[in-house]
């Protein structure tokens, strides 16, 4: 969908002169709107104590984004050491950081127990032995519960998923965790990505209250925590429909009521959610270098898969405009086009078969939606290309650097080394 209007009004009239001062092209993120929906989250689920969102660090590992985002109150989902760092460096504390990897080594968890420590969130049964000593007196554990959910095109069907433990697994996990000395419990589940049915999320939170229940009836364990994950969707395309949070914490709320007064206990609620913090405050601008036209027209440009590989990845859609080199939006007729980098393979564009306008010219800003999730963390590095400069937009107006452009000597960084040669028998 395209920027929200607050949005656009912030960045199209200076978007020319950032270009002159920065170059295209470049990931930009609005401070402002990053702030409003944290505290439209906070709101939302105001009426449930203890509430946290622990944003998804992979969404957008910026530091100068993950301290603007702790400075909203929010903690970290991590699934790395390095992004276990990121979220430390942001000055989160262990309550504030949960560590939901898998296929984890017990050098892995080591780190993640360094210190004060996190929320480990164990993904497999098999890792319960391979976490050190002293074993953590809390724990949580990922729960997949098959073909009783559906799944989506992204995240995939939950039978199929390499993530959690099954339903059968549930009561070995908790007493083999007890056994190791956990006194103190979570249940997490993440089984959407991009979500907007109010529903579907609601029944997640069900399913997870039901099996706190169960855990209560057959264990006497009092979950501490429900953790619904993350996956809160965004319309990124127009006419989509937004995901109506305060409907869904409402009914969430009840749910949780309905809970307490039956069990006489409340699991406190968190969610993990990354896309829908800060993805619609991110756009990536670029500049038309080539037109092309062939058996189909192309729009050459100055970026592509290594800035934006979803729609590579996935056919996922981004919105985009174009505009002029002064910044005035291009309308009347338009022609269908595919909107193409510069990479050794044909799923390197941004959009394919686009209605664009019609008198799209060499120079032309491109900006590409919702590019503030996913965008800059899944880019790479094949065919020597770069991964561009990231900026900040701050909420008084000026305009921030966050991350210089990658060069070629970044990339040979790896090429400098000690030499070593092992003689084989």
């Amino acid at each position: 969908m395209p920027m929200s209007p607050a949005f656009q009004a912030r960045l199209q009239p200076h978007l020319p002169r950032i270009v002159r001062e920065f170059g295209t092209p470049f990931h930009l993120y609005d401070e402002q709107g990053i702030i409003d929906t944290c505290q439209r989250m906070k709101t939302a689920f105001g009426r449930l104590p203890g509430y946290l969102n622990y944003f998804a660090v992979k969404a957008l590992p910026n530091p100068r984004v993950l301290k603007l985002i702790h400075e909203q109150g929010f903690g970290f989902d991590c699934s790395s050491v390095p992004e276990l760092n990121l979220a430390r460096e942001a000055g989160a504390r262990w309550h504030e950081i949960m560590f939901t990897s898998n296929n984890t080594s017990p050098e892995e968890f080591a780190c993640a127990m360094a210190g004060d420590g996190c929320y480990i969130n164990l993904d497999d049964v098999s890792l319960i032995r391979k976490v050190p000593e002293p074993f953590p007196s809390f724990v949580s554990f990922r729960y997949n519960p098959g073909k009783a959910r559906t799944g989506n095109s992204i995240i995939g069907k939950p039978h199929e998923a390499k993530y959690g433990i099954t339903t059968a697994q549930l009561i070995p996990a908790y007493r083999e965790a007890i056994a190791r000395g956990a006194s103190g419990f979570g249940l997490h589940a993440m089984l959407c990505s991009n979500e907007r049915r109010v529903a579907y999320m609601v029944e997640t939170v069900k399913m997870l209250l039901d099996v706190c229940a169960m855990l209560e009836e057959k264990l006497d364990i009092q979950c501490a925590f429900i953790n619904m994950g993350g996956g809160f969707g965004i319309p990124y395309r127009p006419g989509d429909r937004h995901l109506n949070l305060e409907l869904m914490a409402r009914r969430i709320c009840s749910l949780m009521q309905v809970f307490s007064t039956k069990y006489g206990f409340t699991p406190r609620l968190v969610s993990e959610c990354g896309r829908f913090v800060t993805g619609p405050s991110g756009v990536l601008v670029s500049q038309v270098t080539n037109q092309k036209l062939i058996w189909e027209r192309h729009v050459q440009i100055d970026a592509g898969m290594p800035a934006l590989m979803r729609h590579a990845m996935y056919g996922a859609y981004h919105h985009i405009d174009v505009l002029t080199q002064d910044g005035e939006m291009r309308e009347g007729n338009r022609v269908r086009v595919n909107v193409v980098g510069s990479i050794c393979e044909n799923c390197d564009r941004l959009a394919t078969h686009r209605l664009l306008p019609a008198d799209v010219q060499e120079g032309d800003l491109i900006v590409t939606h919702d590019t503030g999730a996913h965008g800059i963390a899944m880019g790479f590095n094949y065919n020597g290309r770069t991964r561009p400069q990231e900026l900040m937009l701050r909420a008084n107006g000026s305009i921030e650097l966050i991350r210089r452009a990658e060069t070629e000597k970044d990339l040979r960084a790896t090429l400098s080394f000690a030499p070593r040669a092992v003689l084989l028998d």
